[in-house]
């Protein structure tokens, strides 16, 4: 039967179910098919922290949300209009987010009594006025699925298994996505199982059949591609976009790459990726710990290599003393920290941003490095490369702060031009004539990076203080403060090299909202709303210590700032501190994103406390 297709500008669809369901897989592949036909994408995996949660659980349930469009979008989505569950845990954590009249697709074989039970329903939502405000396909997947490979020749539990490419296919069907990129994936990644494969291609192809065939559903849906600026695309998560940006500093810098890390979520992928690349001459050590890692980490700066180990804050902890090593030393390295829900192992597959206040002051004595943090998933490759321009150019440890939204999340990345990237300049001194240790540039203030073996330029290493320009060891109280007073010096004048901070919006007005890190997408699109009725600008801050040195002056400019962030205002402590102003804080520390709707009704409750009608064009 021909059916209707209608045309719309964006989507979001969720897919959720059993940490088993391979929702994860099912969304990933749903996103690279659509990165294909040039939509824009912003996606948001939500997973359990258990290896294996308990099946059918509500704690158990995986979810993947993709948001996909035919305009520039910068967030996954505030509300699903497309939710696919599973079973009903699926269906009880989403269905309070799905919007009205948007489109249910569950699967009905798993609505039995026994996980009816454990989702905690006293009757069965399919039967009774539950579901409908919605726009419900109720399909038997599992059965389908299981008819389709009766002669498969693989095992029934296989069978059961493949049920989420049946759910692929039908919302390829459904969204006029093209199966061969997930077939081509299936039979490469399935190649040593030629059953398993062909299986799970019979299992999509029937889930776009019952799509195509169904009486039920009476039409599908077209979102034409997005208009990007002309270049070559390729679709890239936080974590691989971060991975290609030190790789690439490296290269930069004609210097070899060390990695030496301890595996943690989520910043584990880093390790993964940096593995795959020996070729380009990456080194990477899984150390036995975060301890270990660190000081490999800085041996490997000591030896002259990129010097790069990764974590998230449980490991920040573990790594600070020898990080006050890698700020004695002066020693240049790059910290990446991932950040995670907390304190201790709190929500280790959610997303926060409270480790700030770590990465500035996490050590003893006076300890002061750099931190940078990228703002959205494609910048962590941009902020990859200037953490380490950082470090060379000024002798510095660096903190890469990024955190669990924009490693797992993806986007589409433009692959930029070799020519656009940054000069990274690596000089060792050879000539012990005219060799000083702890020497100073007259702009950096940066001291000589000498390799270990080289003829004549023997010197002192270690966590004692130094005598200035000799590094010998140094016990007066003089010298020490002259040492403290440098090193802090060193930090601020990294504000002499990096971009000064943009506005969006007007440069000055009533109100201000400050974001950091992945915060960045919700809070400029709920600015850009609010812009049609208030006067709001916003700043995004990615370098956080030093400052940008135009900062102060913007903020000056402004009535109020409000200052949006995943934690309990960490930031906005930093700004009162730093600049006198009051910086109204506007937290949220629920291991989730902001939704573009919460930043927009925080800044209007805000207003209502403050007399917010002069705000107003």
């Amino acid at each position: 039967m021909k059916k209707d297709i209608e045309e719309l500008q964006d989507v979001v669809i969720r897919f959720a179910g059993d940490s088993g369901d391979g929702m994860q897989l099912t969304g990933t592949q749903f996103t690279k098919t659509t990165a294909v036909l040039g939509n824009d994408i912003a996606t948001l995996p939500d997973y359990p922290s258990e290896i294996r949660a308990p099946q059918g659980s509500l704690a158990g349930v995986s979810a993947f949300q993709i948001n996909f469009s035919s305009r520039d979008i910068r967030t996954p989505g505030d509300d699903p209009n497309v939710l696919v569950a599973m079973n009903p845990a699926a269906l009880k954590t989403s269905l309070k987010d799905l919007v009205e009249g948007g489109i249910l697709v569950i699967n009905e074989d798993a609505f039995n009594a026994q996980n009816l039970a454990k989702a905690g329903y006293a009757t069965n939502p399919l039967e009774d006025s539950a579901l409908s405000r919605y726009l419900v396909y109720r399909i038997p997947i599992t059965t389908m699925t299981v008819s389709a490979l009766k002669d498969s020749g693989i095992s029934k539990k296989e069978m059961d298994r493949s049920r989420n490419f049946f759910a692929l296919g039908l919302m390829f069907w459904l969204f006029q996505r093209p199966m061969d990129i997930t077939v081509e994936w299936i039979r490469k990644k399935f190649s040593k199982d030629k059953n398993i494969a062909e299986a799970n291609v019979l299992a999509l192809t029937a889930g776009y059949n019952y799509g195509e065939n169904a009486e039920v559903i009476k039409k599908h849906y077209r979102i034409a591609p997005a208009k990007n600026v002309p270049g070559t695309y390729r679709n890239i998560t936080g974590n691989e976009a971060a991975a290609l940006g030190f790789l690439t500093a490296a290269k930069l810098a004609n210097t070899p790459l060390f990695y030496g890390s301890y595996p943690i979520t989520p910043a584990s992928d880093i390790l993964h990726e940096l593995s795959k690349h020996k070729n380009f001459g990456v080194l990477t050590l899984q150390a036995e710990d975060e301890i270990a890692a660190m000081g490999a980490t800085i041996g490997a700066s000591f030896a002259g290599l990129m010097a790069l180990t990764g974590t998230s804050g449980p490991g920040l902890s573990l790594k600070s003393e020898a990080m006050g090593l890698a700020v004695m030393t002066e020693l240049p390295m790059v910290i990446a920290n991932v950040q995670r829900g907390g304190p201790s192992t709190g929500l280790p597959t959610k997303t926060e941003q409270s480790d700030l206040l770590q990465a500035m002051y996490g050590r003893h004595s006076e300890c002061p490095l750099a931190v940078v943090a990228p703002a959205t998933s494609a910048d962590c490759f941009q902020m990859a490369v200037e953490a380490f321009r950082i470090a060379v150019k000024f002798m510095t440890p660096v903190i890469y702060l990024s955190d669990g939204y924009l490693a797992n999340g993806t986007e589409p990345w433009r692959i930029p031009e070799i020519d656009s990237l940054p000069k990274i300049e690596v000089k060792h001194p050879t000539d012990p004539a005219s060799f000083k240790p702890y020497a100073r540039d007259e702009k950096t203030l940066s001291r000589p990076w000498a390799i270990p073996g080289t003829p004549g330029l023997e010197h002192r290493i270690g966590g004692l203080e130094k005598l200035n320009i000799q590094g010998t060891v140094s016990h007066d109280p003089a010298n020490h403060d002259v040492m403290m007073h440098l090193r802090a010096e060193k930090i601020e004048r990294i504000a002499d090299h990096i971009p000064l901070q943009e506005v969006f919006g007007k440069p000055e007005g009533k109100v201000l909202v400050v974001g950091w890190g992945g915060t960045y997408g919700a809070i400029t699109s709920a600015v850009e709303e609010l812009q049609k009725e208030y006067s709001v600008s916003s700043i995004h801050i990615r370098y956080l210590n030093p400052f940008p040195k135009n900062l102060g002056e913007i903020l000056s400019k402004f009535e109020t700032i409000i200052v949006p962030e995943l934690n309990l205002g960490q930031l906005a402590h930093l700004l009162r501190a730093k600049y006198l102003v009051e910086a109204i804080s506007f937290p949220k520390v629920q291991g989730q994103p902001f939704k573009i709707r919460e930043i927009i009704d925080g800044i209007k409750k805000i207003m209502e406390t403050k007399g917010g009608s002069s705000w107003k064009i």
